[in-house]
């Protein structure tokens, strides 16, 4: 891989708050007002959005717009997946965490002999189906799509045919099989989930790096280790939710929590993993500029999309 082509995709269908549309932008105007040339810098492309339908009602209430979430997801996953095909390194900058679904999808489609590898760097473990989501809302089930997981042994929806006729089509978006397995997700500083997520994790011995982990290990071995968990996947991708962030730091998003990294730990962690030669994609997610002040948010996002983005360009140039 030679270069980096940003992914724009500002669908927020998935999320339960309006406004993670505008993240990009919002990392645009942090980046005018640091006085970067970030956005010129890199090729990028644009994957069309289907937000309008949002001012329809929604018709699958385990689900919200999983119709139009199908067709964002296999956008996505075309666009990935070209990316990929033109040797270069995707950086996808998404709205809400929904989208990370099609990400993951685009990049199986490109390897489907490769096992794939996540590193999932966010508060929450967005591993819902529309069986057990308490809210409905699809960015708490791009992990569950991916691992073609239903979990019905903590079933409390009934969904209507037509959402699991959906569900079930969203699980075979880039390929057939399911993208990943349980075993090849690394949670890192997840500190905000249910009941059938905690059986999940139990049942797979799925590994989430606490934030009281982190703090005693420190960033760079958490990285190694992460990455040694992952040892019998041939690529990885790593998906950074910007809710990972203490509250503090991370009032423009549509689920802060309190305790957790702030931005220098972020750009840190951030940095070491994208080292890795066996990284072929890195998301960021969930920019909300409408709850923030003075797009506070997005400034950090930027930072710590910076500092990620360099170390890319400086793996790829020894790689070269």
């Amino acid at each position: 891989m030679k270069k980096i082509r940003l992914i724009e995709v500002k669908s927020e269908l998935g999320a339960g708050t309006r406004g993670a549309s505008l993240g990009v932008d919002a990392l645009k105007i942090a980046c005018l007002n640091k006085g970067s040339d970030y956005f010129k810098r890199f090729t990028s492309v644009e994957v069309p959005n289907l937000n309008d339908v949002m001012f329809e009602k929604n018709l699958f209430p385990h689900a919200k717009y999983i119709d139009s979430i199908l067709q964002t997801y296999k956008r996505i996953s075309h666009t990935v997946e070209q990316t990929l095909e033109l040797g270069m390194f995707p950086l996808v900058l998404a709205g809400d965490h929904s989208n990370a679904g099609g990400t993951i999808a685009g990049i199986k489609a490109t390897y489907p002999d490769k096992t794939l590898g996540v590193i999932w760097v966010d508060a929450h473990a967005d591993i819902h189906s529309p069986y057990t989501t308490p809210s409905g809302n699809m960015h708490g089930m791009p992990l569950a799509a991916s691992l073609a997981e239903d979990n019905k042994d903590c079933q409390v929806n009934e969904p209507a045919p037509e959402t699991i006729f959906f569900w079930e089509a969203l699980k075979k978006v880039g390929t057939e099989e399911p993208k990943i397995k349980h075993q090849h997700i690394v949670y890192i500083v997840t500190r905000s989930y249910e009941k059938p997520e905690v059986f999940l994790f139990d049942k797979y011995n799925i590994k989430n790096f606490t934030y009281p982990e982190v703090i005693a290990k420190g960033l760079e071995q958490v990285a190694q280790e992460a990455l040694a968990k992952l040892k019998d996947c041939d690529i990885i991708y790593v998906s950074f939710d910007v809710d990972s962030l203490d509250s503090k730091f991370s009032k423009g998003t549509g689920t802060p929590v309190e305790v957790g990294l702030n931005v220098d730990q972020a750009k840190e962690l951030c940095g070491h993993l994208v080292r890795s030669p066996k990284v072929v994609c890195f998301e960021m997610v969930e920019i909300n500029p409408t709850l923030d002040a003075e797009n506070i948010m997005a400034q950090n996002a930027f930072e710590i999309l910076e500092h990620t983005t360099q170390a890319i360009v400086e793996r790829l140039h020894q790689e070269a």
